[in-house]
């Protein structure tokens, strides 16, 4: 079976599970090929409904995570999106394809990696799968977030968090939604937070587990 055919089947099955509504995250899932941002050797599980490991210790998460958590985020045509943990770069891509490619897009994938091997993965994933010019890779420590295009429509964070890191909501838009796996090292739940109207929003979503968020605002890397 093509890959191709592979993406058409697991997306028609989260969509009737009820994990995918939207259909420009819809769209966009189908758009991207996510077998292009996993290493060599792990493609032919490319749409296997599971994290995989991409090195340094990493992962690409499942595809029904990436759905439920772009579809959380909800990004629009035109927004500028600030992604904290590039990882290979699929997210990223599934962002760039709806901010800057559905209907005359207009907006940008900002991205935070701290382990410079892994943006460099990333950079060469997503300049093979045609998102190069929509997506910008920088090595830094994410939890900061990344002041110099701030500020933000959505932010969006693939890492585990403690709480939600402070410099992250002072550079998001108001109105605007950030979204964050928030917890401790065993059992973290996805946290939603609107700014609207000066008011931060705050609901809880899933459960879920990630790799840490390590920085200044997150976890050492002793201490996780």
């Amino acid at each position: 079976m093509s890959f191709q055919e592979q993406k058409r089947r697991v997306i028609e099955l989260l969509v009737d599970s009820g994990y995918l509504k939207n259909p420009r995250v819809i769209k966009a899932l189908l758009n991207v090929p996510r077998e292009l941002f996993i290493p060599e050797a792990m493609r032919k599980y490319a749409y296997h409904d599971t994290p995989l490991p991409i090195g340094w210790g990493q992962t690409i998460s499942a595809i029904h995570m990436v759905a439920i958590m772009t579809e959380e985020l909800d990004p629009e045509p035109g927004n500028k999106v600030l992604e904290i943990g590039t990882g290979s770069g699929y997210q990223a891509a599934v962002l760039a394809e709806i901010v800057a490619k559905q209907d005359s897009g207009g907006g940008h994938v900002y991205s935070i990696e701290r382990i410079s091997e892994l943006a460099s993965f990333a950079r060469k994933n997503l300049e093979r799968a045609g998102y190069s010019e929509h997506v910008t890779v920088v090595v830094a420590d994410g939890t900061l977030g990344y002041k110099e295009e701030a500020p933000y429509d959505r932010i969006i964070v693939t890492a585990a968090a403690p709480d939600i890191p402070t410099p992250l909501l002072e550079q998001l838009r108001d109105p605007g939604i950030l979204v964050a796996p928030v917890g401790d090292r065993y059992f973290q739940r996805l946290l939603i937070v609107e700014k609207r109207n000066v008011r931060v929003i705050k609901r809880w979503g899933i459960e879920c587990v990630f790799v840490p968020l390590i920085g200044k605002y997150g976890w050492s890397e002793s201490g996780w």
